[in-house]
């Protein structure tokens, strides 16, 4: 009998890679990892390092090189395939296109790990269709045809396909992919809501590291001679992101917790004003390349932003002057 209550991952001494001909191709080596019930995991890493070849040895689809991968302490090859459809389900980044199959089919379709050799649905079987299409917000699309649906749409029936199948593991590889800013959100606040009220351990691969690092609960972080975890804030204070998408291009500020393309030195300066004026004021001088200083006197400008949003500008040595917008003060920077 095989417990499916809820399950915890653990990646001991793992080595992943693929087939290459006759032989195989190592890609990482000495991945030690976890995720708990309850745990929202997101993994990072830039194009090519081996992140779907990671996922894929974590479901069974690809042979592991060398190290474990285990379901509450037992190995991965323990499990035989039908219990292992109870234990974990997978959405992949592929897009279905299968004629003529309607939402509620694909969801149908998942119930198979617990449904008789005939494949017979039960009044259980479709509460969990049903419970699904709720879930993920797709209450009269049921009926529709998949190739009918928008990206998102279509991704929220994935991700609902992965809850009918009712696994105490989901991984999902580039949820995200694809989808405008609103629904990356929204997919990941959903995700986030379901490792946490029904205890599952989800983990999934990603590109957004602002989503990623506003959202999940721990990071696995895969870099290019390592791979680290932790939390978003832990792995940010030991100053590991600069490290992901290494370039001497880009850089993390390790305040904002922004991405940002390093800018020519411009000066430095100083805000005071109402904390959410103060810091949008910050965000874009920094983007204009002027560097953000605690200490007015320490500052080569000073800036003050009133409660009714005017901003005035102060340069040593000068008269100040008055913008209606931070648009027009850094304008008016830039063109010094």
């Amino acid at each position: 009998m095989i417990e499916t209550a809820a399950i915890h991952i653990k990646i001991t001494d793992l080595a992943i890679g693929y087939r290459q001909g006759e032989k195989l191709k190592e890609i990482k080596n000495s991945l030690n990892l976890s995720a708990i019930p309850g745990e929202l995991v997101a993994l990072i890493g830039s194009n090519g390092i081996g992140k779907s070849t990671l996922l894929r040895s974590l479901c069974g689809f690809q042979e592991i090189l060398k190290g474990k991968i285990c379901f509450n302490d037992q190995p991965l090859n323990y499990y035989k395939h039908r219990d292992l459809a109870k234990i974990m389900s997978y959405v992949s980044t592929e897009v279905v296109r299968v004629q003529n199959l309607r939402v509620r089919d694909l969801l149908a379709l998942a119930r198979f790990p617990y449904t008789n050799f005939m494949g017979t649905l039960t009044d259980a079987d479709l509460l969990a269709v049903d419970k699904a299409i709720d879930l993920v917000g797709l209450r009269g699309y049921e009926n529709r045809v998949i190739d009918e649906l928008s990206d998102g749409e279509r991704q929220r029936a994935m991700i609902a396909r992965s809850l009918v199948q009712d696994t105490p593991v989901i991984i999902l590889d580039e949820p995200t992919a694809f989808l405008d800013i609103r629904n990356k959100y929204e997919i990941i606040h959903l995700l986030h809501n379901f490792a946490r009220n029904e205890n599952k351990t989800i983990v999934f691969s990603t590109h957004d590291l602002n989503i990623a690092t506003s959202e999940v609960d721990k990071i696995w972080l895969m870099l290019e001679n390592e791979v680290l975890e932790g939390a978003p804030e832990d792995l940010i204070l030991q100053g590991h992101y600069n490290k992901v998408f290494a370039s001497e291009n880009i850089l993390f500020d390790e305040y904002s917790g922004d991405f940002r393309l390093k800018k020519t030195f411009q000066g430095s300066f100083s805000v005071d004003g109402p904390d959410l004026a103060k810091r949008w004021t910050i965000h874009a001088l920094a983007r204009a390349g002027f560097i953000y200083v605690n200490e007015a006197e320490n500052a080569e400008i000073q800036v003050s932003v009133s409660e009714l949003q005017e901003w005035k500008l102060k340069n040593r040595g000068s008269d100040p002057l008055n913008y209606k917008s931070v648009y027009e003060l850094v304008r008016h920077l830039m063109n010094r």
